[in-house]
């Protein structure tokens, strides 16, 4: 992956899977994004707070078109039936090691639909086979059982646990590490599992 990989996202293009179109957020899915970002059900394990105001959604939305805008935001919008419902994409990218990490968020009126995983193994596909990729990984909250299931889904395998490791939300928090890497995605392609 080079500095040249990068640019892509400042005219980012929509993936597609089956159900789902994975598409650059716009000002016009406020209301959508307002939904899932003001639940705490849904902030609870993530490192922000809930939205509690549509106006923290719109200014939440000015920023990220500022930052589509010089390809420095690399998630896409989850357009379900019609409406945004979560986003997944990347958190960020090391250049040196040709890795990259992950992060998805999704509304819970969605949950338990397969949506996140469907969702995450787009990107992940899209990270090995376009970006060229050799390792993509994703960190959780350890209490966060449905992210690590989500990822074992995808094919990431847990590599630990570390403890302690961040203080959020008014406690430090012990953060669980999947990853996968190239070769093991080929042979996941290969046996048809992937």
């Amino acid at each position: 992956m080079t500095c040249d990989d990068l640019n892509r996202f400042k005219n980012i293009k929509p993936l597609y899977t089956e159900r789902l179109t994975l598409r650059k957020m716009q000002r016009s899915d406020v209301s959508d994004v307002y939904k899932y970002a003001s639940d705490g059900r849904v902030t609870r394990y993530l490192l922000w707070n809930p939205h509690l105001t549509l106006g923290d959604t719109k200014r939440y939305l000015s920023y990220i078109e500022r930052k589509y805008k010089k390809g420095e935001f690399y998630d896409w919008g989850i357009e379900y039936l019609g409406h945004i419902v979560g986003t997944c994409g990347f958190t960020s990218f090391s250049i040196a090691d040709n890795s990259a990490e992950i992060g998805y968020v999704l509304g819970s009126d969605f949950w338990g639909r397969g949506i996140a995983a469907e969702a995450l193994k787009r990107v992940i596909e899209y990270g090995f086979c376009e970006l060229g990729l050799n390792r993509i990984e994703g960190r959780f909250m350890s209490e966060n059982e449905r992210s690590l299931s989500v990822m074992k889904k995808c094919g990431m395998s847990l590599e630990g646990i570390c403890k302690s490791k961040i203080y959020v939300k008014g406690k430090y928090r012990d953060i669980g590490i999947c990853a996968i890497t190239r070769a093991e995605y080929d042979n996941f392609v290969k046996l048809g599992t992937f």
